[in-house]
């Protein structure tokens, strides 16, 4: 066995054989409560045993003549598949003349002359070992021969130009007239009849006093074999198959019997049990032949088990009573018979346990308002605790009205709504003690899609948007998701979703279909769905336009009936266009002109591509038929009626249901039934025959016939049972028996009354009585219950008036020393009782009357607690005594904390004596909510609490608190909001509450101070605003009114503008110059090569262009040529330190900072004055980096360096 499991396995590496392990198992678990079993398991081992060699014959056979080839497999576990094969592997042809029967033989109805041509092999495939087996296979001789009579049988195609006898029908299986069948409740029916004659018989199935079962019948090898799945004890009966040709019939009746195997009624289930209680196992089954009862405790009979007084077996029940702690045990039912066996553990267990909650804590529950809504709250003990439901701390329990408790603990809200939110405490509550769960329920509103897709035609390359725009509780939030034909649409790069559409642009054909959209929140979700339909030429006519999207199908047309039959005939019809939607179903409807005439009717609903169906009907009705076709869009109009068409009437085929015996009076039993319907009647003049007879007595059936559905038997005995059984008839012949039921005749007035009436362990809410029984016989009818009656007398509380409303509790036991506890009574009173015993119709006399007083207990809550806001500063509290202080109150109890949304602070305590109902408390801070928790007391301890938090005081006015100069910056999606209040910081928030003017929707936005930037707004649209404090919504802001601004930028055209304009001027003025200022430098004999002018030109046109800096680590090919990097290219300034203020003035295109100061422009013609290393080569090229130290030396090699600056040449314009 395998550790830590129950599995065995069995292994063979070490050896051993597998037929050395076959039996019956059964696994035992035990520890030290008990023993269960399994069921028993039998092994055995598969085997394929090997074909016995044989010599087979050739077969000789006469044309036309009947033949059957054995086939015979060996015994095998499980056994064989067999099938037919020739030599060549091929499988043999089979027809309504050649077909393999049940038992796996091969029958010819009739042999021909080319039967011969082959020969035939029995395979055997054994599945367990995958193994095929063979037998040696047939040869055939077929004998041909010339009949000379006048009743001969040409058949040119099978015979060639031969004539063959013909032969009347004959059973080849099974043999006689009659034979009989057992089958087993549950399992499949099969039943065969294989005829030989020639021509070939025509095999047909009915059932004799009744039709065939036409939901659970299949026919099976060319109508030879009638199958029957699921039997059940109504298909019993007589079945005959009839075999026929045009020389005669004959038939075979086979009398099928249901047997069954046990199968529960009454499952036994676990228990568990408080010492001193009551209770019982029941087991209950039923099986044909009936079921066998046999218990066990752990394993063992349980007649050779340890006696126990406390229990007693009583057939199919064992009764419990008192049981004590240390009897907990596993009990097993064993129902069996020849058939088969049940077997069910159940284990008692005698617990002694206070309850506790099995649920999550403190669970939220968030449900759509208006649904029904579940709140569970698991819970368990020993003895079983009553459980009670309440919300927000108070009242006397939630049951009745909307609310309904389980007896699982699970209270039900049948339809919520906003004032149902709250905090719902489940209490389960036993002598041990009590245990509590809080739910917490919050009801938001439903997701709603507000504009939902339609259907629309799009043109093949244009852009087709679905609109999908929903509505939810801010407090959800929501998902939308689109699918295509039911499967979940893949965006890709083409598609476009946002929040309220989807987009296709340049539709094609793959885009057709339907789309759905599905907007799913946390607790809810809804679709809408439309169809695309891509066209290949758009048109401009608005009407052709919407005619092409798609619509309900046209209603088909020229409906015929053909192929009439006693129970169906052939429906035939046109379908109708449909109207670019496909029809996916066709529903069949019927009118009958006998019971309801013009009343349509469903028959039957069809796959859309059937035009063809054969319908099936009820005898005895006069039909006429209709039919309409479905699509995507919905339902076509009915069609036109086909002619009517009316069924043959026929027996009954139903059993009246319903059929049950019972006494209205004393001496009589009244037998009813349902009568059978309008279309099971099946013919005219319908009756029924009821039977009836005392059971357990030998005695004749009883019988009548009627039309009603009711018979009264009288002069009955006082509450005997009745065996009964009932059959419909008609013109046409008798219906099905049914089952027989066990009625019974009517109750008296019970005899005895139970005696000495007792309590003991009274406390505060229960007590626990005792009573002697009466003898079961004196009831005079079913044993029902003992039934208490009692009531509140009186409270001991002084002053306290109570209604004496008498409460009723039944007590089911037929022990010995019955008890059972009464609960749910109501502390410090006088109560009185009294009992009687009753079956289903009366009472007997009462019992004595017992008075008994209940001890005190802790209060109720408080009847009402009301919070009221006096001042700023106060908090004014006031209540009302409980309805029942359940003993003499000794004060109050008041707990109170600070709330800050999920932060709370430390309880403080407040007490008060009995006659005091309100309290002033002073609030330190005016901005804090508090929760408070009121009960009252007595001598036993503190009642239920009441639970109230400060209001929002929203209908209050703080003195002087204001919120003024609102001002908006909007933006396209975006705005700057800002205001001015006088709000203590940190004493409340705020909220922008942001209307759009369209539709007035509304969206608000929780902020702590002033300014915010609020994002996510629709460009282009109008809002209203306002702002109010979160905790005085009162105190508010006076509404502005602003406009986003579009999502767009209008294109200018940059050629026109005057700045382009006047810049373009300045840049050709300032090149002019340069020009001139070059051509004078040249003219006065500068030493410029060739290329001297245009390398002038060329520096000048380089540093105009303020914005491109040189890199300070730029580098001088060895060509004189510059490689440009980025970076700066003017040097460290703090190098001319010694230059003179002259140098240090900025020029006329220097600029000015933001702090004020002259920034020397990095494009300053400075960097090429006198001095500078700046200098160029004779082709004009540069030959040193740009910077602002004159350094003597490296000018040396030039001869006029006056001649290289550009600056001086301009200072000498001046």
């Amino acid at each position: 066995m395998r550790k830590r499991s129950g599995t065995l396995e069995i292994g063979f590496r070490s050896g051993g054989r597998p037929e050395d392990y076959e039996g019956e198992y059964q696994c035992f678990a035990t520890n030290d409560f008990g023993v269960s079993l399994s069921n028993k398991i039998l092994l055995r081992v598969s085997k394929a045993p090997l074909w016995p060699k044989e010599v087979l014959e050739p077969v000789s056979v006469i044309e036309g003549s009947p033949l059957v080839l054995p086939c015979n497999p060996p015994p095998g576990l499980p056994p064989p598949f067999t099938f037919w094969m020739d030599s060549n592997m091929s499988p043999i042809p089979q027809d309504k003349r050649v077909s393999m029967g049940l038992n796996g033989d091969l029958y010819f109805s009739n042999v021909l002359a080319q039967d011969a041509n082959t020969d035939y092999s029995c395979k055997a495939r054994f599945l367990f070992t995958h193994t095929i087996q063979e037998k040696n296979p047939y040869k055939l001789k077929v004998q041909t021969k010339e009949p000379y009579n006048d009743t001969s049988y040409n058949a040119s195609e099978a015979h060639g130009d031969r004539k063959v006898a013909e032969s009347t029908p004959t059973f080849l299986s099974p043999s006689g007239s009659e034979s009989s069948k057992m089958v087993l409740r549950d399992e499949q029916l099969l039943l065969e009849c294989i005829a030989a004659g020639l021509p070939t018989p025509i095999i047909k199935w009915f059932k004799k006093g009744g039709e065939l079962p036409g939901q659970k019948v299949k026919f099976e090898n060319f109508n030879k074999t009638l199958k029957i799945v699921s039997v059940s004890e109504e298909d019993a009966g007589e079945y005959v198959c009839m075999a026929n040709n045009h020389l005669g019939t004959i038939r075979h009746s086979i009398f099928v019997q249901v047997k069954a195997a046990p199968y529960w009624l009454v499952k036994p289930s676990d228990q568990v049990l408080a010492p001193e209680e009551t209770g019982r196992l029941i087991c209950r089954a039923n099986g044909n032949p009936k079921p066998h009862i046999e218990w066990l405790v752990n394993g063992q009979p349980i007649e050779s088990s340890p006696t126990n007084p406390n229990r007693q077996v009583l057939g199919d029940t064992i009764i419990f009573r008192s049981v004590q702690i240390g009897s907990s045990a596993v009990y097993q039912c064993n129902a069996s018979n020849e058939h088969g066996y049940l077997l069910a553990n159940a284990f008692v267990n005698v617990l002694d346990l206070p309850p506790r909650m099995l649920g999550p804590k403190n669970q939220l529950i968030k449900v759509i308002k208006n649904n029904r809504t579940f709140l569970d709250c698991p819970f368990f003990g020993s003895p079983l605790p009553e459980l009670r439901w309440f919300k927000n701390g108070q009242g006397s329990g939630l049951d009745g009205g909307q609310y309904r408790v389980y007896i699982n603990g699970t209270l039900e809200i049948k339809r919520a709504q906003a004032e149902d939110e709250g905090t719902y405490t489940c209490v389960a509550s036993s002598i041990l003690g009590k245990a509590e769960n809080q739910v917490r329920l919050e009801v938001k509103e439903p997701t709603r899609i507000i504009q939902a897709p339609e259907h629309q035609s799009a043109i093949r390359g244009s852009t087709a948007r679905f609109t999908c725009r929903v509505t939810s509780d801010p407090s959800l939030p929501v998902s939308v998701a689109w699918m295509k034909d039911d499967k979940p649409l893949y965006l890709g790069w083409r598609l476009k979703k946002d929040d309220e559409s989807l987009s296709i642009p340049n539709v094609n054909e793959g885009d057709e279909g339907t789309y759905t959209c599905t907007v799913k929140s946390e607790i809810d979700q809804l679709s809408a769905s439309a169809r695309l339909t891509v066209l290949e030429v758009a048109t401009l006519n608005p009407s052709v336009s919407s005619a092409l999207l798609p619509a309900r199908p046209d209603p088909p047309i020229d409906l015929d009936l053909s192929d009439p039959a006693a129970r169906s005939v052939r429906l035939t019809w046109i379908p109708g266009k449909d109207h670019r939607s496909p029809i996916t179903e066709f529903l069949v409807q019927f009118e009958e002109d006998r019971w309801e005439p013009g009343r349509w009717q469903n028959l039957s609903s069809y796959p859309g591509d059937l035009n063809s169906v054969i319908l099936q009907l009820a005898p005895f009705v006069n039909y006429q038929f209709r039919v309409i076709a479905i699509n995507s869009v919905g339902q076509s109009d009915p069609s036109r009626p086909s002619p009517r068409y009316k069924t043959t009437g026929a027996a009954p085929d139903a059993i009246p249901k319903g059929l049950r015996g019972w006494g209205s009076r004393k001496d009589n039993m009244e037998i009813t039934w349902e009568p059978l319907l309008d279309l099971e009647r099946n013919g005219p003049n319908l009756h029924y025959i009821v039977w009836w007879r005392r059971k357990d007595v030998e005695e004749e059936w009883n019988n009548v016939t009627t039309l009603g559905a009711k018979h009264v038997v009288h002069n009955t005995e006082i509450y005997v049972p009745y065996e009964i059984k009932i059959q419909a008839r008609n013109e046409f012949g008798a219906g099905p028996e049914s089952n027989m039921v066990i009625g019974y005749s009517g109750e008296d007035k019970p005899t005895d009354a139970p005696t000495d009436l007792r309590v003991s362990k009274v406390d505060s809410t229960k007590v626990i009585i005792h009573w002697n029984p009466v003898d079961l016989n004196s009831v005079q009818g079913e044993f029902k219950e003992y039934r208490l009656y009692y009531w509140r007398e009186s409270s001991q509380v002084p002053g306290l008036v109570v209604i004496k409303d008498k409460k009723i509790k039944g007590f089911y036991s037929t022990t010995v020393k019955p008890s059972g506890m009464l609960s749910d009574l109501v502390p410090y009173s006088n109560y009185k009782m009294f009992m009687v015993v009753a079956n289903n119709r009366f009472e007997s006399q009462p019992s004595n009357t017992v008075e008994f007083t209940t001890k005190e207990g802790v209060p109720d809550a408080p009847r009402f607690f009301k919070i009221n806001r006096r001042s700023l500063d106060t908090i004014h509290l006031e209540w009302a005594k409980p309805l029942e202080p359940n003993g003499i109150l000794t004060g109050y109890q008041l707990k109170y904390q600070t709330v800050n949304g999920s932060k709370v602070g430390p309880f403080q305590l407040e007490t008060f004596f009995p006659n005091v109902t309100e309290f002033f408390l002073r609030v330190p801070d005016r901005s804090s909510r508090y929760k408070f928790f009121l009960s009252a007391l007595t001598q036993v301890g503190k009642g239920e609490d009441y639970a109230e938090e400060s209001p929002h005081f929203t209908n209050e006015v703080d003195s002087g608190r204001e919120i003024w100069n609102l001002t908006v910056e909007p933006n396209s999606n975006y705005a700057n909001v800002s205001w001015t209040h006088n709000f203590p910081p940190g004493s409340s928030d705020f909220v922008l509450e942001f209307i759009l003017n369209s539709n007035n929707t509304k969206k608000d936005v929780k902020s702590q101070q002033p300014p915010i930037i609020v994002v996510d707004l629709i460009p282009g649209v109008v809002y209203h605003l306002r702002v109010y404090s979160h905790l005085f919504n009162n105190v508010s802001s006076k509404q502005v009114t602003f406009k986003t601004k579009a999502a767009y930028i209008d294109q200018v055209d940059i050629a026109t503008q005057g700045w382009f304009i006047g810049l373009m001027c300045a840049i050709a003025l300032i090149i002019l110059i340069l020009l001139i200022v070059c051509f004078i430098k040249r003219s006065r004999g500068g030493k410029y090569p060739g290329g001297g002018y245009m390398s002038c030109f060329t520096k000048a046109l380089v540093r105009d262009k303020k914005d491109l800096p040189l890199d300070a680590v730029d580098q001088k090919d060895q060509d004189g040529s510059f490689d440009y990097q980025n970076g700066s290219s003017v040097p460290d300034r703090n190098e001319n330190e010694n230059s003179s203020d002259e140098d240090n003035k900025p020029l006329q295109g220097s600029q000015t900072s933001l702090d004020g100061n002259v920034k020397e422009s990095d494009d300053s013609l400075v960097d090429y004055g006198e001095g500078g290393d700046g200098q160029f080569n004779e082709d004009g090229s540069f030959i040193g980096q740009y910077t602002v130290k004159k350094d003597k030396d490296e000018t040396e090699g030039n001869e006029s360096s006056e001649a290289t600056s550009p600056v001086n040449a301009i200072y000498s314009l001046g």
